[in-house]
């Protein structure tokens, strides 16, 4: 879910390299478009941090860390105590940027865990700072219910309020930033992939703070980023409405719409009776969704409650309940790449938030 996809601009690009983000952050940062919107998601973003070429293969001096700024809760510590980083002076750390319901960070999510586990005893100290895209995000029960179910056992610093992301200057989830064990800020890495990389320069910092270290052998976590082209990142609620072939959209009160003739490629469109909101649209009478995807796996973010039937070039292929908290659900995963049309049924009072693809 990393904001280069969400802003529809590597749409061709996802298949050219891992970690494919890191060289196009220069020219992202560059379009109005999207510095409007980093600055409205995020703030004014850290003045003073430290910065390492994004995806680079070997170790950077890139000055002093940040510090963990306005944590509103710790996870998987010793009594929910805060973690600093100068309490880990000495230890080699890994700062994590996610949040729950993005794929692009349930993808990385399973690398980061074996480092974690491979490397601790060796003094690697993994923060996941997990920073809300979405309201539901911002409840902390939601982030230890989803970490939980994911199996992250790192410590988990709740970013509620953007100020560690801002310190970092971050713009993407995932987002990665390895630290030595002098507190200096050595590599980043942002989005998906490279993860081989990254894990030879865990190893190399490893070696450095202790040349007496036995590490284990290397971890062996298949690389799920996706090298074909994908649809973009494709979002319900009218803040980052995009890719939208249907009429005029009703902010924040019931509308009827109409499928077009015909959808063009990666666009999407609503049917029946919905209220879309910021974030999200809510299901009323007759409710559908219609999308024309590029992909061999479809999620989508979903809360409320009640029932969508799933059809893939008009012929059913199943069903799924919704209830509960938000979160991410499949309704395509198939080992074969789609080009094809996508159409939800869905009952009356389901919220959905968020396309994304694989």
């Amino acid at each position: 879910m990393t904001l280069a996809i969400a802003f529809n601009l590597t749409n061709g690009l996802q298949r050219v390299v891992p970690g494919y983000t890191s060289a196009l952050q220069k020219s992202i940062e560059g379009t109005t478009y999207a510095t409007k919107q980093l600055a409205a998601l995020r703030g004014t973003g850290g003045t003073n941090t430290p910065r390492c070429q994004a995806g680079a293969s070997a170790l950077e001096s890139c000055g002093k860390a940040p510090a963990f700024a306005g944590i509103t809760s710790w996870l998987n510590t010793p009594g929910e105590r805060p973690l600093t980083l100068a309490n880990l002076r000495g230890e080699v750390v890994l700062v994590d940027f996610w949040t729950y319901s993005c794929i692009n960070c349930q993808r990385a999510l399973p690398h980061v865990e074996a480092w974690y586990s491979a490397y601790h005893d060796d003094g690697l100290e993994v923060v996941g700072v997990h920073t809300p895209e979405f309201a539901f995000e911002h409840v902390v029960s939601n982030v230890a219910a989803a970490a939980r179910q994911l199996g992250v056992r790192f410590p988990v610093a709740v970013d509620d309020g953007y100020r560690t992301w801002n310190a970092y200057g971050n713009e993407y989830w995932p987002a990665e930033y390895l630290i030595d064990a002098s507190g200096e800020l050595r590599h980043v890495e942002y989005g998906e992939g490279d993860y081989g990389t990254t894990e030879t320069l865990i190893r190399e910092l490893l070696v450095a703070a202790d040349p007496s270290a036995h590490l284990p052998r290397r971890t062996d976590v298949p690389d799920r980023t996706p090298m074909q082209q994908i649809t973009p990142e494709s979002y319900l609620g009218y803040e980052r409405l995009q890719n939208f072939a249907g009429s005029t959209v009703a902010r924040n009160r019931p509308a009827t719409y109409r499928f077009p003739a015909s959808l063009p490629p990666n666009e999407l469109a609503l049917s029946g009776t919905s209220t879309v909101g910021p974030e999200e649209a809510t299901s009323g009478a007759r409710a559908g969704l219609e999308l024309l995807f590029q992909a061999s796996n479809v999620y989508l973010v979903l809360g409320g409650t009640g029932r969508i039937d799933i059809a893939v070039e008009g012929a059913p292929t199943r069903s799924l309940e919704v209830s509960g908290v938000p979160r991410l659900y499949t309704l395509v995963h198939d080992a074969s790449y789609h080009v094809a049309v996508l159409t939800l049924d869905v009952s009356p009072g389901v919220d959905a938030y968020d396309f994304t693809f694989g």
